[in-house]
């Protein structure tokens, strides 16, 4: 029996307005690098034949044609703010063709979605053509997708809880801010960590550049990438040559085999 990898694809790799923004006339926002245009930041998940995806922004349709996604398996919410959900009614051609399709998150997430979805999730007079999904409330601790187990990690995004996880040797955390010690723990022993980088400057609600490097220094994976990245960080070749050898700026499309 052949062993299964686990194949990670950077959808999009962008803070909540994406790279460039509407109307921003900073050098960033001009370049012509593809490498720094960034989308909302998700990624896809490769186990076998399964695909799971971590959030569904704005732009998950374009993220799903551009990696010719034909099928999903589920989807995993790290928190509910519009750049990480707000692309939920574009599920509709995964449900139209392969019936039901789980969601899961915390519940103030999927009680978030129902708010704002309503239409999606009405069961009396459901709206021809709506989504299908089906809810699975996660909180801290570890669950399976399939024979793929998912740890949960909680990190603080401001004053939000929201949730990173850990796939075999692989974790996952965006939008964080602070991560206690105990949760820490979770990320000891990593082959590769993905960490939001927003800019260099301190920002109230998510890691700066350098409390990113702080984390890996901290919890020593063997290899890192940065996301979640916002145009002030810099540019994507000037940044990358001032990152320690063993940490890398995640790029929309970058794949990574493990």
């Amino acid at each position: 029996m052949n062993k299964k990898t686990l194949k990670i694809t950077f959808l999009g790799t962008g803070t909540s307005q994406g790279v460039p923004v509407i109307g921003c006339t900073h050098e960033v926002c001009l370049s012509e690098d593809l490498k720094d245009k960034r989308l909302r930041s998700s990624i896809l998940i490769e186990w076998g034949d399964l695909k799971y995806v971590i959030d569904c922004g704005p732009d998950f349709r374009q993220q799903m044609i551009r990696a010719q996604v034909s099928r999903l398996n589920g989807i995993l919410f790290t928190h509910f703010h519009a750049d990480h959900t707000a692309g939920l009614d574009d599920t509709r051609p995964f449900t139209q063709r392969y019936g039901k399709l789980p969601i899961y998150g915390k519940k103030e997430v999927i009680d978030n979605l129902i708010k704002r979805f309503d239409y999606i999730f009405e069961t009396r007079n459901k709206y021809y053509g709506a989504p299908d999904l089906g809810i699975n409330v996660i909180d801290n601790e570890s669950f399976k997708l399939n024979d793929l187990e998912i740890t949960p990690i909680e990190v603080e995004h401001g004053k939000l809880k929201i949730l990173g996880f850990r796939i075999l040797n692989f974790a996952y955390i965006t939008d964080a801010k602070k991560i206690s010690s105990l949760e820490k723990k979770k990320l000891e022993n990593l082959d590769i960590l993905v960490v939001n980088a927003l800019r260099k400057e301190q920002h109230p609600t998510h890691f700066n550049l350098q409390e990113s490097l702080n984390l890996i220094k901290e919890v020593k994976p063997k290899k890192s990438y940065l996301t979640h990245i916002s145009h002030r960080l810099g540019f994507h070749t000037v940044v990358s040559q001032i990152l320690p050898k063993n940490v890398f700026l995640a790029y929309d499309g970058l794949e990574v085999v493990m």
